[in-house]
């Protein structure tokens, strides 16, 4: 299987590898998003000579010997030898005053642990060339935290990236891609459980049905991603005490910051806060407001972002001992199905009709294009009521909503007219209304309703 998805992201490092003088860009994102594959396969985007070294978790010296090698070998010179990283910088920087050349620092955070100040080096180094060098530098990390520190303003090399690349989980669409054989039905199965990273995805079998592939890939003792999300965490925080315990109370329903702290062993606001923030840098977490109330903190929620992580969290973490206990088959059928197929996979359609909305948006392709989307809360005193609708999109000429349905049966016209009389009894006025349902539609013609089904999704 080739290189799939990140059309854009490629054509930006295109424009960024043929712009003139020196440049330098920033690439980063969460595990397995498939930053350093992005960056090898934009290798063939330039003939410059392309300089690509993976920064290790040693010392300097190490790191030094192994670059100047690295740098020998792509630039034809006989064994090269230097005192420093400094100094090695600095004979590659002045390399790209006669032709241009790319050099990629991969995992920069681990070269940041090894040589203490080595921001403000490249920054002399970036600051001294400028008007001389055509290099292009790539500083390439899995930190979030760190790599988005880069460009504070009392980072030393703030003001200095010329191109920024946070390299997100991809959307259902291009997800899909890795699997193209599976049935529309199946392909939202499989990315409610392996989301949009491409290492997870790469994996499916394509010649194994969609519950063979969870079981096989991490609902059965050491399953290839069993421990993926738990050495993600590792990975990227100190302590992870907090975060199961965070992550598994968001699992069981707690959406709310106070819910979540009663329901958790979390020992306190601050302690909880702390843990959110990080959760929500390492992009497993997201913070939302209603789209008509954002300033309210009542009814801001937190959520479970990451389709693996929510998995993980609703049914391996908590039932470990039970899967080790229990042929695979077995416990996938006690502990996973029945709710996998009536809670988890319908809550994670609805995230995909929004991405559906978004792609379309961004294509232009929509009657009533929008500048928001998000969860619309509404409160009828009068009649003691409240509530929240899912998917609203506001824009310049108002609201439209969008209803969400997977059920084995189609939707029927009786329904249809049953949520637009409950929205309208809300309080939202609507410009238009959207329906998107698994099992398609009872046969009726409302040209002023638009109706979605899974082939729609993947055409």
């Amino acid at each position: 299987m080739g290189f799939l998805g990140r059309e854009q992201e490629l054509q930006r490092l295109e424009a960024f590898y043929r712009s003139a003088g020196q440049s330098v860009a920033l690439v980063y994102g969460r595990r397995r998003v498939g930053k350093s594959e992005l960056i090898k396969q934009s290798q063939g985007k330039t003939a410059s000579p392309f300089i690509y070294f993976e920064c290790k978790q040693t010392t300097e010296q190490n790191n030094l010997g192994t670059l100047a090698a690295l740098v020998s070998e792509v630039l034809g010179f006989p064994q090269l030898a230097f005192t420093s990283i400094e100094e090695l910088l600095g004979f590659v920087f002045t390399q790209a005053k006669e032709r241009s050349l790319v050099l990629v620092l991969d995992e920069y955070p681990y070269l940041r642990d090894a040589i203490p100040g080595i921001d403000s080096i490249l920054q002399t180094i970036i600051d001294a060339h400028a008007a001389t060098s055509r290099l292009k530098l790539i500083l390439c990390g899995s930190f979030i935290t760190v790599m988005k520190s880069l460009l504070e303003e009392e980072n030393p090399l703030y003001g200095r990236v010329d191109l920024t690349i946070n390299l997100h989980p991809m959307d259902y669409r291009d997800a899909s891609l890795f699997y193209p054989s599976f049935s529309p039905e199946d392909r939202i199965r499989l990315f409610s459980v392996f989301g949009g990273i491409p290492y997870y995805n790469r994996l499916i079998d394509a010649n194994r049905s969609v519950r063979q592939n969870i079981i096989d890939l991490i609902a059965s003792p050491g399953a290839r991603l069993e421990t993926e999300i738990p050495m993600y965490l590792a990975s990227q925080l100190k302590k992870i005490a907090n975060a199961n315990e965070v992550l598994e109370s968001m699992a069981r329903g707690a959406v709310h910051f106070n819910d979540i702290l009663s329901q958790s062993h979390v020992s306190s606001s601050p302690a909880l806060a702390d843990t959110l923030s990080k959760l929500i840098g390492m992009e497993l977490i997201v913070k939302q407001a209603p789209i008509n109330d954002v300033d309210n903190k009542k009814k801001t929620r937190y959520l479970i972002d990451d389709n693996m992580a929510l998995f993980y969290y609703r049914y391996i973490f908590r039932n470990s001992s039970q899967m080790a206990m229990m042929a695979p088959e077995a416990f996938f059928d006690r502990f996973i199905a029945k709710d996998f197929s009536e809670v988890h996979v319908p809550e994670r359609f609805e995230r995909i009709c929004a991405q559906y909305l978004v792609r379309q948006n961004r294509a232009g392709t929509l009657a009533e294009p929008f500048d928001i989307i998000g969860r619309y809360w509404y409160d009828v005193p009068a009649e003691h009521r409240n509530g929240e609708f899912d998917i609203v999109t506001s824009g310049e000429n108002g609201y439209v909503f969008y209803e969400v349905k997977f059920r084995s049966e189609p939707l029927s016209r009786a329904k249809v007219v049953e949520e637009i009389a409950q929205v309208k009894a809300s309080g939202l006025d609507c410009r238009a209304f959207g329906f998107f349902s698994r099992s398609g539609f009872e046969d009726f013609d409302e040209p002023a309703i638009m109706k979605f089904t899974p082939k729609d999704l993947y055409a």
